[in-house]
């Protein structure tokens, strides 16, 4: 997809962080945008922030995770600016970090509610759209550098991701042995400076209040993470590396190379057929201070941490 303006861009999670940073991206080029997000009061903001600076837009309130509220979020984009050109399956949660066996199923349903099934209502209510406009278009899912690694307590996040990545792959295949014009890429960054880490704001009431006992060792973790992502990569840098790879047509998006050993790492492990072990670089990926480390390779692994 090489021409943009005029276009129409569809993005969920647009009220805010990386969403809402390609959503005045795609307004730049001269598109119409449309902002789908479960957060209403957010929305409306960007909505008007953006139609102050002269961009077209439609805002939607969508729960992503509901098959009926994206298709109605494709029909009133199609009622209001007549097809859909880039289709960004943005909306995602994170989950507080805990054992697997101490998870509570409401987490499991809303983090692969979100994640995984807001790209999947994206994909089957969108590309079919999109093939009968048959001119050039591109499908963003965004995953994460979650979805091409495995760390412990946070399994259902990373879950959601590696979901992501494969659906993402696949798509690709797909519209290749069609021959069709669409192009899809799957978003993985590292940290990025969002609000991911406040994201139980937008919890269903209906799931309950999480619990979060478990080991202390998650405490640090959590902490640590939102350190990340305070310190992380401006979501605007996200958008202008989205919309490069939109250019040049490219399948991986990764935000940084800060992951690629950890990345080829577990791709050696599982050639090889061998055990992980937390090796000091996958400890300061983690964010886990000295004194948990210890705590975290007992519960990971009957291996070490190696240096």
């Amino acid at each position: 997809m090489k021409e943009f303006r005029d276009k129409t861009a569809v993005i969920t999670g647009a009220a805010s962080g990386i969403g809402r940073a390609i959503a005045e991206r795609s307004a730049r080029e001269g598109m119409k945008v449309v902002l789908a997000d479960i957060e209403e009061k957010a929305l409306a903001e960007a909505e008007n922030e953006m139609k102050a600076g002269g961009a077209k837009v439609l805002a939607v309130p969508t729960d992503v995770s509901k098959a009926g509220e994206v298709e109605a979020l494709a029909q009133k984009t199609l009622a209001k600016f007549g097809a859909a050109h880039l289709v960004c399956n943005n909306a995602g949660v994170g989950v507080a970090p805990k054992p697997l066996w101490e998870t509570e199923l409401s987490d499991w349903e809303w983090c692969l509610g979100v994640n995984l099934w807001g790209v999947i209502h994206g994909i089957r209510t969108f590309v079919p759209v999109m093939l009968r406009q048959n001119t050039e278009g591109h499908i963003v899912n965004v995953a994460s550098v979650a979805g091409l690694l495995s760390l412990p307590y946070v399994a259902i996040y990373h879950a959601s991701k590696h979901a992501v990545v494969t659906i993402t792959e696949s798509l690709h295949y797909e519209l290749a042995l069609q021959n069709a014009k669409l192009r899809t890429s799957v978003l993985c960054p590292g940290w990025v400076g969002t609000r991911i880490m406040d994201c139980y704001r937008n919890r269903p009431a209906a799931l309950g209040e999480t619990k979060w006992q478990g080991p202390a060792v998650v405490a640090s973790m959590w902490e640590a993470y939102r350190q990340a992502c305070e310190a992380g990569f401006p979501a605007e840098y996200v958008a202008e590396q989205v919309f490069h790879a939109i250019w040049h047509e490219s399948l991986y998006i990764l935000t940084t190379t800060d992951f690629n050993e950890l990345v080829t790492q577990r791709a050696g492990n599982i050639v090889a057929q061998r055990s992980p072990v937390l090796d000091a670089k996958l400890v300061e990926a983690l964010g886990l201070t000295h004194q948990a480390v210890g705590a975290v390779a007992h519960a990971a692994s009957p291996g070490r941490v190696e240096n």
